[in-house]
């Protein structure tokens, strides 16, 4: 196994429990477990209310939130399913509302319902908004903690957590994969590659030539002050524009207390840097000589115009929060970090919406597995120890 964020820790975890007795190596580079994407989100379990029906985001999004919560009630891990509010604030956003309980009905969730502004102020009293869909089984967890646990349960199922591993190169030795790493070689028949913000890279050290590019996209984030954070007691969210693929800023509570606004999303010219002024030559070159970005870039100017300007701005930021909760003002914010997005995108500028798991005789390599996927992370680990049980057999 290469990687050991939400996804590779559930995969390998996923893989011991079907496969009992099984040898497996689980690298990360880091110094531990969860220390990009997984341990730099916003802390939501997403119930799969948005994604198109049928889909593998809408279909490992519902299953996998509920797995993830009673993982975290047989674990002991801090969680609360406290509910969200997707909230229209502007007459053409209503009828939207309708599509999304008609598509969440659909992927199966459950007690989905439209709420009136009164019913807004019931569960979100200095909220705004004409009207909202409630989204009870929406909740937040701590994924720091759950990425140790399950660093901890693959370690009691007879498998190795490796830390401080990254992979330098891949060669077939025989019948072998050989993983050479600064802490020595490791040998596998069979490798599973979960790399996140290092996907695309990672692969092709297995020889695969995807036509996938990871395009890592930071979203910073603000949080209120304490004196200010009794504006929002869970998740408020807006009503994502069809034409735009990102959701807009949101407010967050956080399982370890404080309520967080944002994020963004912008390009990272370093794909694992958390701030504004991270650069890595390497990763610039990579993402700027990629033609899907400019492509991707003309087809939503508007929107990338709006993302960089908003970044660079606390008052821009803080308006759209107030479209959620009007009372919220500059002052009341102060920042709080950033995450970054691991987006595969095609060269025609089109952002791969589902999750892709790709399949060889002796290698499964997920190159696409960007939110809802920490949520999902067990649900998709079914699935890759599913195709490398095939393998095996």
């Amino acid at each position: 196994m290469i990687g050991g964020g939400a996804v590779g820790l559930a995969s390998a975890y996923r893989i011991l429990q079907a496969q009992p007795g099984a040898r497996l190596t689980l690298l990360e580079k880091e110094p531990g477990v969860g220390r990009h994407q997984t341990g730099n989100n916003s802390g939501v379990m997403h119930c799969g209310l948005a994604y198109r029906p049928g889909t593998a985001k809408a279909r490992l999004a519902v299953r996998g939130i509920r797995q993830l919560t009673e993982f975290c009630i047989e674990k002991g891990i801090r969680h609360d399913v406290c509910g969200k509010l997707v909230v229209a604030s502007q007459p053409e956003q209503v009828p939207r509302l309708d599509n999304l309980l008609e598509r969440g009905t659909a992927n199966g969730l459950r007690g989905l319902e439209i709420l009136d502004p009164a019913g807004i102020r019931d569960v979100e009293p200095h909220a705004g908004g004409l009207a909202a869909l409630r989204v009870p089984e929406e909740g937040i967890v701590d994924y720091p903690a759950v990425c140790e646990k399950l660093a901890r349960e693959i370690e009691a199922l007879g498998g190795s957590v490796e830390c401080g591993a990254g992979v330098e190169k891949l060669v077939r030795r025989g019948a072998e994969w050989v993983a050479r790493t600064p802490r020595g070689e490791f040998a596998s028949d069979v490798i599973v590659t979960c790399a996140g913000l290092q996907a695309d890279r990672v692969a092709r050290l297995a020889g695969e030539r995807p036509e996938v590019r990871i395009v890592p996209f930071r979203g910073d984030y603000y949080k209120l002050k304490p004196h200010r954070e009794y504006l929002v007691r869970n998740l408020i969210y807006p009503v994502a524009d069809p034409k735009f693929p990102f959701l807009g800023v949101h407010f967050t509570r956080m399982i370890a207390g404080g309520i967080e606004a944002g994020p963004n999303a912008v390009l990272a010219l370093k794909r694992e840097g958390y701030t504004r002024t991270a650069f890595d030559a390497a990763d610039a070159w990579d993402a700027l000589t990629f033609p899907g970005l400019w492509r991707f870039v003309f087809r939503h100017l508007r929107m990338c115009v709006a993302e960089v300007e908003r970044a660079f701005s606390k008052e821009l930021f803080c308006r759209s929060l107030q479209t959620l909760v009007p009372e919220v003002q500059v002052d009341d914010l102060e920042e709080a970090g950033a995450g970054i997005r691991a987006q595969a995108m095609r060269p025609e500028g089109q952002l791969v919406e589902d999750f892709e798991i790709l399949a060889r005789p002796a290698a499964v390599h997920v190159l696409n597995a960007p939110s809802p996927a920490a949520t999902a992370c067990l649900a998709i680990g079914e699935e890759v120890a599913a195709r490398v049980g095939a393998i095996l057999n």
